[in-house]
C-alpha cells in the first residue's frame, strides 16, 4: 500500500512539472496573460488527486466493495471544492476567454485521468 501512494505522489509530481510547465512556455511563447495562477490550479488538483487517491488506498483496505462509490463521491467533492477556491476566478465580472478556459481544463483532465487510472489499477488488483 505504502508502495503505490509513494509511486502515485512521484507520478503526480512529474506530471505536474511536465505539464505544468510545458503550458506555461506555450502561454508564455503566444503572449497570453491569464486573470488567475496557473500554479495555484495546478497545485490544487496535485494535492486533489493525491488526496482522492491516498482515501481510496484507505478505503478499499477496509471496504472493497465501496471504494467505488468513495472514489465517485470525493470527484464530486474535489469540483465543488474547486468552484469554492477559485470562484471569484470562475464567476468574476468579466467572462473568461478561450485561452482561461482551456488552462483551467487541462489540468483537470490530465489529473483526473491519472487519478481513474490508478484508482482503476487498485481496485483491479483487488
Amino acid at each position: 500500500m505504502i508502495k503505490r501512494i509513494v509511486l502515485f505522489f512521484a507520478v503526480a509530481i512529474v506530471l505536474f512539472l511536465v505539464t505544468y510547465f510545458s503550458h506555461q512556455y506555450i502561454l508564455s511563447a503566444n503572449k497570453t496573460v491569464l486573470s488567475f495562477s496557473l500554479s495555484s490550479v495546478y497545485l490544487f488538483h496535485v494535492i486533489a488527486a493525491s488526496l482522492i487517491y491516498v482515501i481510496i488506498e484507505f478505503v478499499a483496505e477496509k471496504l472493497p466493495t465501496q471504494a467505488g462509490y468513495a472514489y465517485l463521491a470525493s470527484i464530486f467533492l474535489k469540483m465543488g471544492f474547486f468552484v469554492l477556491i477559485f470562484n471569484t476566478d470562475l464567476f468574476g465580472n468579466e467572462a473568461l476567454t478561450k485561452p482561461e478556459r482551456i488552462s483551467l481544463v487541462i489540468p483537470l483532465f490530465v489529473f483526473l485521468i491519472t487519478e481513474a487510472i490508478a484508482v482503476s489499477k487498485l481496485l483491479n488488483s483487488k
